[in-house]
């Protein structure tokens, strides 16, 4: 079978540190074209380069209509601020879609682009790729042996001391903007990805940056979600912030029953791409964590035969050896959907529920009252 072609929309930071080094090693996916809208230069100046120059064998369109003309382009990857009216571009162009994060701005939207994928008959999914972070890969492991029980409590975080980025956020929040969707949406998708769907959801949004003034664009949050039925003892909290002065941030803190599993530290793939963008990330050993970063799993039975019994508590405790990341594996699942051998594994339901929960999170910290899934 021939390989999947490619269009790619955009050519920044999104493209070349986080698709391209994973989409390259993949032999059933061809990087075809790109809608850059910058002519080819004669000088590159952009810190990113340009399309042309790095991938002279692709097609090179400067306008969405010449684009999504191209009948040869099977899926396209949105990596523009544009989601929503590419996302409807390709999909009526009989494309399949791959949508960077926050997938849409709102869940209405959302909905929208679901139903027209269901009468297109293609795969639409969101790029939740920390589904495939080393830590976040080893506690689904461990949740999945039942090496913690019935788990109670759950904190995910996403802390990032101070980032760059947030200097420009001064003006009136619109969907779409501050953290809740900028980070908040891995780590939502990660919770849903856990747990499903929750019955309320709290929400509680700051501005913590010194320049925030009168601003309402959220720096900092924290959102609650319950449960019922066989959760109705689970409490999730999915949390960031931007003050947050430790020398390893905190990821995962997961109690239940029969263990907790703790967990400090950053995958190290991001870091990986960033260092060489746009180069395919053929190491064996790309998503390989140091054993100083791996999480320590406490339990009341011995899970596996890296942990020791603790002389005092009488309970086994040990560093637990991280899964390897594996981006990589958002593509080969992409592939195998677009092929019909699986379901796609990041759906755009899923997406949209995430927006949901931040969209009930933010309405719940402005009227002050904890809000019903609907």
């Amino acid at each position: 079978m021939a390989p999947i072609k490619v269009g790619i929309i955009g050519y920044g930071f999104s493209t070349k540190c986080f698709h391209l080094p994973f989409i390259r090693p993949n032999s059933d996916l061809q990087v075809y074209a790109f809608l850059q809208r910058a002519a080819t230069p004669a000088d590159v100046k952009s810190p990113w380069g340009h399309c042309t120059v790095e991938f002279p064998q692709a097609k090179h369109y400067t306008t969405p209509d010449q684009f999504f003309a191209d009948a040869e382009i099977e899926l396209v990857v949105i990596c523009t601020h544009e989601h929503e009216e590419f996302a409807r571009r390709a999909l009526e162009s009989g494309k399949h879609v791959v949508v960077e994060k926050p997938f849409v701005t709102t869940s209405e939207a959302a909905e929208r682009l679901i139903q027209l994928a269901r009468k297109q008959n293609r795969v639409l999914t969101a790029f939740h790729n920390r589904r495939f972070d080393s830590d976040f890969r080893t506690l689904q492991h461990l949740v999945s042996q039942n090496a913690l029980g019935d788990i109670r409590e759950a904190e995910l975080h996403y802390d990032f001391p101070n980032p760059g980025w947030i200097g420009g956020w001064t003006g009136k929040y619109t969907p779409g903007e501050g953290m809740a969707f900028g980070l908040g949406t891995h780590t939502v998708d990660q919770a849903l990805t856990l747990f499903g769907t929750p019955t309320s959801v709290t929400g509680f949004l700051r501005a913590n940056r010194d320049n925030a003034g009168e601003s309402d664009i959220d720096d900092s949050f924290t959102i609650i979600l319950q449960y019922g039925g066989d959760k109705k003892k689970l409490l999730v909290t999915v949390k960031t912030t931007i003050v947050s002065n430790l020398k390893d941030q905190l990821k995962f803190f997961v109690r239940g029953t029969e263990g907790s599993f703790i967990k400090f530290g950053t995958d190290p793939q991001e870091a990986k791409a960033i260092a060489s963008p746009g180069q395919p990330a053929l190491s064996p050993t790309f998503g390989d964590e140091l054993p100083a970063a791996w999480g320590t799993l406490t339990t009341i039975t011995q899970f596996d035969a890296s942990q020791s019994l603790d002389s005092d508590s009488k309970k086994w405790i040990g560093k637990y050896p991280s899964l390897p990341g594996w981006y990589r594996g958002y593509y080969e699942g992409v592939v195998a959907a677009i092929k019909g051998e699986k379901e796609v594994y990041v759906k755009a339901e899923t997406a949209g529920d995430g927006l949901k929960v931040i969209e009930l999170a933010r309405r719940s910290a402005e009227e002050g009252v904890t809000l019903k899934w609907e």
